[in-house]
């Protein structure tokens, strides 16, 4: 590396924050959030290979694609003291959140339909609609959370925030519209059924199950097969 050429930050992970305020501190953590939820689509994606999850990170990248545009069509500044660099309006973390929140709001009160009495097994018991409204209201505090510390930090605006929050939700509930026209359509059960689906061993499974489900019943019916082989040996 030559010695001449000045060094500069990477913006991604680079947070300014007042070191002696703990709230300040506690919302330089919370800007990573996005970055986290990045590695969580990535990591699910390739370890469950569910089709909804696929969705998900593909309305996400939409979303991300329509903040990038709004910034440079819209052109405003960020606060005067900018903590950032770029345009502020919306707030990217603000709209990434909320479509998350929101996303994973729709699917666990309208899309997941988990199996009735007659369909349950022994070892699983799925949510409730009422854990699923806790889960729904757990997700949505923690995005209103991401956005205020946005406003805190000094990156944005109270209006670039709430626009920031309102376009993730347009965005998340006409993706959720967009998904289910569809699986209504059948296009999602065709594309499963293409050859290069079929090897990546793409399923469809999470709308009705856990994500743990599966391998959670594999491996407690081989350890209940287990103990039944000790018993008839003893």
């Amino acid at each position: 590396m030559a010695e001449d050429i000045p060094l500069t930050s990477f913006s991604l992970t680079h947070v300014h924050y007042d070191p002696t305020d703990p709230i300040s501190y506690l919302c330089a953590w919370l800007a990573l959030v996005p970055q986290g939820l990045c590695v969580m689509y990535v990591t699910l994606i390739w370890s469950t290979r569910e089709m909804e999850i696929v969705l998900l990170g593909a309305g996400q990248f939409v979303c991300e694609v329509l903040n990038f545009a709004l910034k440079r069509l819209i052109k405003e500044e960020r606060p005067p003291r900018m903590n950032g660099k770029g345009y502020g309006m919306p707030s990217s973390h603000a709209q990434f959140v909320t479509f998350f929140a929101v996303s994973m709001a729709l699917f666990l009160l309208f899309r997941h339909q988990p199996p009735g009495p007659e369909g349950r097994k022994r070892n699983h018991s799925p949510m409730s609609l009422l854990e699923r409204t806790f889960w729904s209201a757990v997700g949505l505090a923690g995005a209103f959370t991401v956005a205020w510390s946005r406003v805190y930090l000094n990156y944005h605006t109270e209006k670039q925030v709430l626009v920031g929050c309102s376009a993730g939700l347009v965005i998340a509930v006409a993706w959720f519209a967009v998904t289910s026209i569809l699986r209504r359509t059948g296009l999602v059960a065709w594309a499963m059924e293409i050859p290069i689906a079929k090897w990546l061993r793409v399923r469809d499974l999470v709308v009705e199950e856990d994500l743990c489900q599966a391998g959670w019943e594999k491996w407690d019916d081989r350890m209940a097969a287990l103990k039944t082989q000790d018993k008839k040996r003893s």
